[in-house]
């Protein structure tokens, strides 16, 4: 950027801009905020629309993951379900009891004591569906459960939305993401109603079988079916009104959790429960542990250097790690000096990288010179916070169906830089969750829970060497200094691999501390922009890890997509 934009420039382009707060307010607000308001308009000058709109609506208030509809926003989320059925079973659909597992062994048993208990139409339905305390279905729910299921013929489970909230007044709409089984095991982020084919049900469940309730029949489908026969329904399904819900009698779900593991042969999979609630399976590591190469990429800036090296020294707790330190014609005599002293002490190996910068070309050279089974690509303006950051992202990246790896960044203000990797937000990407506050649980526990995402910055981003290379590494000709973190995860991707989200490593990132935006900087951005749209098009229509009816534009939870109908064209996720 060219020069430093002026506090009163700032203060009036982000007022300007900081609909829907009203600008007296908006006014007092920025006001107080100098700092962020010329963030605001810094970003908004360097062609970084969706970084704006996440700086304003981080300082309105909408970083907090609380979403609230209005009665009328409601009516919106709510349209086209305006058929009305006045019977609990339609056609093949049945609407179980509440939290009645016994009702769907019965079912499953085929029995005529299933016909008494559940009556005759609830007996034959080939569709149950099971709702949780205190939730009813909304009009024209069932209506299109039987035309998802009636499309998909190899789904057998189905989940949707929910608003929770009174019946009149605001409510709070619970979007989902679609099925990821990683994330469901550490949070039940599926429900309130669930939907089954009975020959489903009874595949799963037997007539003497003590299933414990939802949480369970998702898992054992997952189990037996495979993780494609869940499917994700966006729209509101079901709404509650907490102040008429019974108490929850929720089973124990790592008692569930670590039955189903067993079953499937995790038995060395420990599963640790955090003070938040949140699951924690901890995967086993080998032994001796793998060695793993820390990749550092940097030219001069050893001020950055030194503070990134010495906390991936004294702050990482794993035993066997080798640092790679990928110099791009660095030439100030102290970074030099520094390079030496490193060397000397069997520290790091400078890897000389010369020539214009290519940050893919650079990881790439490292990468094939490292010595490790298991690879940590570091920016240099990255700093460990925690011992055990590189243990938790490793025993995920040793996983054989896991690709790519990424921790929690949090920026100089202690605010979320990087919660996953979003496609889609301006018709590029962005990061999720980007300016939450550094211990906001995130939207559904977002923030907390290990989870899958589309992709993961190579800021920090853990990957076996034999995963890499199979894909070719970060495509250094077609993405040399942007999106190659992005288009290696997806390509990971395509190759069968997941991508996965683990914000209890937890890491400081001074992003882009080092990088300067020159004309031919900005030309060859414009370049790699359009070769990644070009490449990866289709998926950036809609990240499936972030729900449709989100602001596309926004990747923060925080605000509804304008017009979204709530109930659109029948198409599982």
């Amino acid at each position: 950027m060219a020069g430093e934009a002026s506090p009163a420039l700032a203060f009036a382009t982000a007022a300007r801009e900081a609909a829907p707060v009203r600008w007296l307010r908006a006014a007092a607000i920025l006001a107080r905020s100098p700092r962020e308001t010329v963030a605001i308009l810094r970003a908004r000058l360097a062609g970084k629309r969706v970084r704006a709109q996440q700086a304003r609506a981080a300082l309105f208030g909408l970083d907090h993951g609380s979403l609230q509809a209005s009665p009328a926003v409601q009516a919106r989320l709510l349209a086209g379900t305006a058929t009305e059925f006045a019977r609990t079973d339609v056609e093949d659909v049945a609407i179980l009891l509440p939290g009645d597992l016994a009702s769907l062994r019965l079912a499953a048993a085929f029995s005529g004591r299933a016909a008494a208990c559940l009556g005759r139409a609830a007996a034959s339905a080939s569709i149950l569906v099971l709702t949780a305390p205190g939730h009813a279905l909304v009009p024209g729910a069932t209506d299109r459960l039987t035309e998802l299921f009636a499309q998909a013929p190899t789904i057998q489970l189905v989940y949707g939305d929910a608003l929770l909230g009174p019946v009149t007044g605001a409510a709070t709409p619970l979007l989902r993401p679609a099925f990821d089984p990683e994330y469901l095991m550490a949070v039940d982020y599926i429900g309130p109603v669930l939907a089954i084919r009975r020959s489903a049900l009874a595949a799963i469940v037997g007539p003497d079988d003590a299933a414990s309730g939802a949480f369970e029949l998702v898992l054992r489908t997952a189990r037996h079916f495979g993780r494609q026969a869940i499917a994700h329904l966006p729209g509101i399904l079901s709404r509650s009104d907490p102040a008429e819900s019974p108490p929850a009698g929720d089973p124990d779900q790592a008692a569930i959790l670590r039955r189903s593991l067993d079953r499937s042969g995790g038995h060395a999979i420990a599963i640790t429960i955090e003070p938040d609630g949140i699951r924690r399976l901890s995967h086993p590591l080998p032994e001796p542990h793998p060695l793993v190469s820390l990749i550092v990429p940097t030219r001069d800036r050893v001020d950055l250097l030194r503070t990134c090296l010495t906390s991936l020294i004294d702050r990482t707790d794993w035993p066997r790690l080798e640092i790679l330190i990928c110099d791009n014609d660095s030439r100030e005599p102290e970074t030099l000096g520094y390079f030496r002293d490193l060397t000397a002490r069997g520290v790091a190996r400078i890897i000389p990288c010369p020539g214009p910068f290519d940050f893919a070309g650079m990881n790439n050279a490292a990468a094939g010179a490292a010595r490790g089974r298991v690879l940590a690509f570091i920016n240099n303006d990255v700093e460990a916070l925690h011992p055990d950051w590189l243990e938790r992202l490793v025993r995920e990246a040793l996983r054989p169906d896991v690709g790519a790896v990424g921790a929690k960044l949090l920026d100089g203000q202690g605010r979320i830089q990087h919660g996953g990797v979003l496609l889609g937000p301006g018709g590029l990407v962005t990061h999720a969750h980007r300016f939450f506050a550094g211990n906001a649980p995130g939207y559904l526990a977002g923030l907390r829970a290990t989870r899958e995402v589309s992709a993961v910055t190579a800021a920090c981003l853990v990957v076996e060497a034999a995963k890499f290379s199979t894909v070719g590494g970060f495509d250094s000709a077609a993405f040399a200094v942007d999106f190659n973190d992005v288009d290696l995860c997806l390509r990971l991707n395509a190759a069968g691999y997941r991508t996965l989200f683990v914000p209890g490593a937890v890491l400081r990132h001074d992003e882009a501390a080092s990088r300067r935006w020159t004309l031919a900087a900005r030309a060859r951005h414009g370049r790699e922009v359009v070769a990644f749209q070009k490449r990866w098009g289709p998926l950036l229509a809609q990240d499936p890890h972030y729900h449709p009816g989100f602001d596309p534009d926004l990747g923060t939870y925080a605000r509804l997509r304008p017009g979204w109908p709530g109930a659109g064209p029948i198409r599982a996720r």
